[in-house]
This record gives C-alpha cells, structure tokens and sequence, in this order.
C-alpha cells in the first residue's frame, strides 16, 4: 500500500518532467510554449464567462426556489411504482447540470440516509453512471466556438437517463 501511495504522490512531478524533458529534446522553447497556451487559456476563460455565470445563477434558481422539492413530492407516487427513491429525484435531475451542487445534494442525503444505506448507495452509484451534461457542453462547445450541437443535447440526456436506470438496476442487483 506503501508503494501505491508514493507512486500516487510521484505521478504528478513525473508527468509534468517527462514533458519538459520531451520539450526540450525536439528543441521546443518549453517556457514559451507554456505562456502562449496560458494566454489561450485566458482568452477561453474570458470567452465562457458569460455562459458560465448564466449557468451558476440558474443553479441558485433551481437549487433555493423549491422547484426540486415541488418535484419530488409531485413525481414520488411514479417513482415509488417505478421502485426510484424520491429522495434522489433531485440529485438526477441536478446533476445534469452542476456537479458541485449534485455533490452537496448527496451529501445532505447522507446525513439523512447515511452512504451505506440502500438510497446512499444507489446515489454514489448514479454519480459515478452520469454526467453534467449542461456544464460540459457548455465549456466544450463554448471554448471551441461551437454554435449547433446537432444532437449533442438529445444523446447526452439519453445517456444519462440510461446511466441512472442503470444505477438502479445495479443497486437492486448487487445490494
């Protein structure tokens, strides 16, 4: 265990030297090269701005307004023939969105529930079967200049209610 935890710690430093090392091996101003891409990268950061802020501010909405609680109470009789805990009705649905505020999500139903009861499972589970799907697009398609995304929208929100089935069914399955 020793061993994995100073390989873990070395990974970084090594990762970060090999490609210096490499840099300067094919002859490459590497201190140039690192300032270009952080220029870049500040450019990208400026241009996003506007879309992340958006996005933070229609999680406030969502996460203080109720609109998640509304939804639970209302959705619960379905969820409960369905065999979904009505509990992790706003983690599903948040998490297409942010993975901050999912996070805190879990963690409050972790205190309720506990991480080893049956619904702290199947919430660690579908966190680990979804993705943010708004945020990620947004930096994405944001960065690189993308304005239609086709199917992008439609395939991701497939995939992340088939990550949740899934995460259902692997907790009934293995718990």
């Amino acid at each position: 265990m020793k061993m994995l935890m100073l390989f873990s710690d070395v990974m970084i430093p090594l990762i970060f030297v090999t490609i210096i090392c490499i840099g300067l091996s094919k002859k490459v101003p590497v201190f140039d090269a690192f300032i270009e891409g952080a220029k870049e990268g500040i450019k990208i950061v400026v241009d996003i701005l506007p879309t992340l802020i958006g996005l933070m501010i229609a999680v406030g909405i969502v996460s203080r307004s109720g609109l998640l609680g509304f939804f639970t109470t209302s959705l619960k009789p379905l969820t409960d023939q369905l065999g979904f805990p009505a509990p992790l009705l706003p983690i599903a649905m948040m998490r297409t969105i942010s993975a901050s505020a999912t996070t805190g999500l879990v963690l409050d139903l972790f205190k309720t529930y506990g991480p080893d009861s049956f619904v702290g499972r199947m919430a660690s589970i579908m966190m680990g079967c979804t993705e943010t799907i708004f945020y990620t697009m947004t930096i994405y398609f944001m960065s690189i200049n993308i304005k239609k995304t086709r199917y992008t929208l439609v395939g991701a929100l497939l995939v992340t209610l088939v990550g949740i089935i899934a995460s259902v069914i692997i907790t009934y399955s293995v718990f």
